[in-house]
């Protein structure tokens, strides 16, 4: 009995000292991983700074691996792997953070939209469709929004974007009424390539009350009427771009020009971009009020053409246009320069017999050279005769 008793007095104070012994060694490892810890997440910052990301990579994953549970080092870890380009290895970081059962809802949305910038990076724009869609209702819904409008831009899935977009509006964001319009844009070229020219114009319709101010709507409208053969809705329309003071108005000369002809509506139109020409001077514009110009010209030649033909004329307009004929006719030409000719000559052969006379009244006067003066006689003769 009083041997039981020693050996109780005994261990009671060993197993206190052993138990105390053992908590001082946890307690000393535990300092030392704590150090550690952050020793390594201050070291992976340090290289980061001096932009060296391979050993700030190689000191996050140690930091990781000395604590796990941290979800800073995870973020960072994650942000430094997309940035190299690495995505695999950057979803895989974020997929386990949200893998995690006790991780808070704000670390949760940020991991999730964290994912999606890595799959849109990677060009994975299904998926990252997906998880932005996940992010509606969170503090990041806007950031979402954006991001699967740019992927719906990119992707040219028009009627989603400008849902999208539709609801960017809603929530207090900007005005994104010019892109809703482009978007419409977009969808009546597509519609008027499969040859439903009639949507298209419907299309465009919406999108010019959707934006009055935008430009490309009525461009492409009055193109399209052109092209369906209604020139003087075409003219209207493409009109409104010059009567609005448009900058993209000189984009519209050359179909402006082709539907005033085509709605025999040249001298409004002429008129209307001379009045354009006058504010913004341009070389488009120029080179289309030269074609109205020629055009307008051309159109006047014919109605007095057809004037004068529908109207007979007087008998003083067929004596004029007689007398002009008879005056510009070519044998009448040669008869005139034959008779100027003639006429010249004439007068030659009177110079002559003066002459001739003259020499024979010096020969009666006492001339003795007969024969010089008869010489000189023949001569003039024969010259007239020739």
């Amino acid at each position: 009995m009083e041997l039981d008793l020693i050996w109780i007095l005994i261990g009671l104070p060993a197993a206190f000292g052993l138990g105390w012994l053992a908590s001082r060694l946890d307690l000393r490892q535990l300092r030392i991983d704590n150090r550690q810890a952050p020793r390594a997440y201050f070291k992976g910052l340090n290289f980061l700074l001096n932009e060296q990301q391979d050993k700030a990579i190689d000191a996050f994953i140690e930091a990781v691996q000395n604590d796990p549970d941290t979800s800073e080092l995870h973020f960072a870890l994650g942000n430094l792997f997309r940035r190299r380009g690495e995505y695999e290895r950057a979803v895989r970081v974020h997929e386990h953070l949200l893998s995690r059962g006790d991780l808070s809802t704000a670390d949760r949305q940020r991991a999730q939209n964290a994912l999606a910038k890595d799959y849109v990076k990677a060009g994975l724009l299904d998926r990252a469709e997906d998880a932005l869609k996940k992010l509606e209702g969170t503090s990041f819904e806007g950031q979402a929004r954006l991001a699967r409008l740019a992927i719906y831009e990119r992707s040219r899935e028009w009627p989603q974007a400008r849902a999208v977009a539709e609801q960017l509006e809603l929530s207090g964001e900007v005005s994104f009424s010019v892109r809703k319009a482009h978007y419409l844009c977009e969808q009546a070229r597509e519609l008027n390539a499969q040859g439903d020219a009639a949507a298209a114009a419907k299309l465009l319709h919406v999108a010019m009350t959707e934006a009055p101010d935008a430009p490309r709507p009525r461009l492409l409208l009055g193109q399209l009427q052109l092209n369906m053969g209604q020139a003087l809705q075409a003219c209207d329309t493409l009109g409104q771009l010059f009567e609005q003071g448009s900058v993209a108005a000189p984009l519209a000369c050359s179909s402006l020009v082709r539907a005033a002809q085509a709605a025999q509506r040249v001298p409004q139109t002429l008129q209307l971009l001379q009045s354009h020409y006058a504010q913004s001077p341009g070389i488009d514009v120029m080179d289309a009020i030269v074609s109205l110009e020629k055009a307008n010209q051309a159109s006047e030649q014919k109605m007095l053409a057809a004037e004068d033909v529908s109207q007979p004329p007087t008998k003083e307009q067929q004596r004029a246009k007689s007398e002009r004929i008879r005056r510009d006719h070519p044998l009448t030409i040669v008869i005139r320069k034959a008779k100027i000719d003639l006429g010249r000559r004439e007068c030659d052969i009177d110079d002559c017999r003066v002459e001739h006379d003259h020499q024979l009244r010096n020969a009666k006067h006492g001339e003795n050279r007969p024969a010089a003066l008869m010489m000189r006689i023949v001569g003039v003769v024969g010259h007239v005769c020739s």
